[in-house]
């Protein structure tokens, strides 16, 4: 059993409200295909924590400069 703080609850209770998952639910596995599928962090290109860390970092940095490549243009 885990004993969660009231931010948690507050979070858990918003994830189950039709609100996320009809408005914002998409937004977020969208970015985690995109993250999947074209950044390879579906699977560890090198073995080891630290490694698959970097991995990750990478991955979600590539996006993320792509975000703000992209909003700089408009």
């Amino acid at each position: 059993m885990s004993i969660k703080s009231q931010e948690h609850l507050v979070q858990a209770t918003f994830q189950e409200s039709e609100t996320f998952k009809a408005k914002e639910r998409y937004k977020i596995e969208a970015k985690n295909s995109e993250l999947k599928h074209r950044h390879g962090y579906d699977i560890a290109s090198s073995s080891g924590l630290f490694g698959m860390e970097i991995q990750g970092a990478m991955a979600i940095f590539a996006v993320n400069l792509k975000r703000i490549v992209k909003l700089m243009g408009q």
